[in-house]
């Protein structure tokens, strides 16, 4: 549970971070570029929508009379939902999307609510508490999954989490499912409670509201193949249903569990009154790993978000952008001696991930 009121950083060591913002902002300035999206952002949102919608209709005019090819469909469907997220929605919702503070809004919510979750919820969880206090004990949310399942190493240890190593991968799955069912009342709740939602200049009884309305809208579409196809039974498309937001949940937790439940990163406790060693930046540069920096097409694929380092220093620069600027990162963190850590590949982060399950199961 979030205590996210009580963390302060040390501030008086932000020489790192004051050069290398003033480092960043001269190279847009010289190079004439926004922080915001450009052409290539556009192109890859007319992308991920296509990948979701055209399968999604190919379903309903079941041009395509085959109990299989529906469920290849449904698949496509969950890697085009993940993209959505990775590419669309999460800059939409940091606002890097655009300077368009209501397209970032439209975009937020055709890339969340309309696909099972809530917009507020995911700012309010993402963008204020896993930015500021990552990975820390007991306020970074991300880090704090159900009782089975441990993610650093200051949470309470069980016997069953010596076999997390092998069923992680099965809950990970299940992620946008939660999202769509129960997930989005349970934190409105919560953080109606914390007062978060009064700082976010939102209400409870509005929220609530745009949830109902959202997923009435969400399950309405999306029981539509099962009303129009006339040889569709309801298991059938219950599976493709599952299918849809299991591949979902895996993909997602593929690319952010890398970013910090690895062996490369640290896990900083604060002291009794609250206070953490460093500076925020170095915090983040502590906390956070990158992967597959040299593979531009996996980078298209996944928004950017195998450059986690330079979007938590950042998270207000679309990703296009961190390919270019993670040299600059890179380099003022050599010179100030701030780790800055990556793996070269995907699978390599996967498998700093596993091993981390593994040793949190153990010790």
């Amino acid at each position: 549970m979030s205590k996210t009121t009580s963390i302060r950083f040390n501030n008086s060591n932000r020489e790192f971070y004051t050069e290398l913002k003033k480092r960043v902002d001269t190279y847009f300035r010289d190079n004439k570029l926004s922080k915001n999206g450009n052409l290539n952002l556009y192109l890859k949102t007319a992308f991920m929508f296509a990948a979701y919608l055209v399968p999604y209709f190919l379903i309903i005019f079941n041009v395509f009379d085959s109990k299989l090819i529906w469920l290849l469909l449904s698949a496509v469907m969950g890697f085009a939902m993940a993209g959505l997220g990775l590419c669309v929605m999460h800059d939409a919702n940091h606002g890097s999307y655009s300077k368009n503070v209501k397209l970032n809004g439209i975009l937020g919510y055709l890339s969340l609510n309309m696909l099972g979750g809530h917009s507020i919820n995911w700012r309010i969880q993402h963008n204020v508490i896993h930015h500021t206090y990552t990975n820390v004990h007991e306020h970074d949310e991300d880090i704090a999954p159900p009782g089975f399942l441990r993610f650093e190493p200051h949470a309470k240890r069980k016997w069953v989490h010596k076999l997390q190593f092998l069923y992680a991968w099965f809950f990970y799955g299940m992620m946008t499912l939660m999202w769509s069912t129960t997930k989005d009342f349970r934190q409105l709740l919560r953080y109606e409670k914390k007062g978060m939602l009064k700082t976010a200049n939102t209400t409870l009884a509005k929220e609530l509201g745009i949830v109902i309305v959202s997923k009435v809208i969400y399950y309405a579409y999306m029981l539509l193949p099962y009303f129009l196809v006339p040889e569709m039974r309801f298991i059938e498309w219950l599976a493709g249903f599952v299918v849809l937001h299991y591949i979902a949940g895996l993909v997602l937790a593929m690319i952010f569990q890398p970013a910090h439940v690895v062996e490369e990163t640290e896990f900083p406790l604060p002291t009794d009154a609250g206070s953490i060693e460093n500076h925020w930046a170095i915090h983040q540069m502590q906390t956070t790993m990158n992967f597959a920096n040299g593979d531009p097409i996996f980078s298209w694929l996944v928004g950017g978000l195998n450059y986690q380092v330079e979007h938590h220093l950042f998270p207000t620069i679309s990703h296009v952008h961190y390919p270019k600027i993670s040299k600059i990162v890179e380099a003022t963190a050599k010179e100030f001696d701030v780790p800055y850590k990556s793996r070269k590949t995907f699978v390599g982060a996967l498998w700093s991930h596993q091993l981390m399950l593994w040793r949190l199961g153990r010790a």
